[in-house]
């Protein structure tokens, strides 16, 4: 479990899709999304076979929100050469977190499984 935090402000409870399995099955096959789903490394998604539309953010290396979208299902993203990693949501999830362009994101784990503080990622 990991935790996207900005401004010191929990947004939302996020999984990690760091394997490349994680990564190719993305949100195939779910029907909804609590939280968020991070994908890294990242630089374009795709919906096509996807249930539901979602909105997308992407960060560059320093956790900061370079460009964010909502994409409807069956559609096909294109690169955003200055991002590393995707955060997808269910769609209207970004306007409730208050989610903006220059917004710098944290990615925080949870202490219990994955580790010591010292492997939180982002800025």
């Amino acid at each position: 479990m990991a935790w996207l935090v900005c401004d010191a402000r929990v947004l939302a409870s996020a999984e990690l899709a760091d394997t490349r399995r994680a990564r190719r099955r993305g949100l195939l096959g779910r029907d909804h999304l609590d939280g968020a789903f991070v994908i890294e490394p990242c630089r374009w998604i795709h919906t096509i076979g996807m249930k539901f539309p979602i909105d997308v953010a992407y960060l560059d290396a320093d956790g900061v929100v370079v460009k964010t979208i909502q994409m409807h299902r069956f559609r096909m993203g294109i690169p955003v050469w200055g991002a590393r990693r995707v955060i997808e949501a269910g769609a209207g999830a970004f306007a409730r977190w208050g989610l903006r362009v220059g917004d710098v994101i944290e990615i925080r784990c949870d202490e219990a499984k994955d580790g010591p503080a010292d492997g939180v990622t982002g800025a």
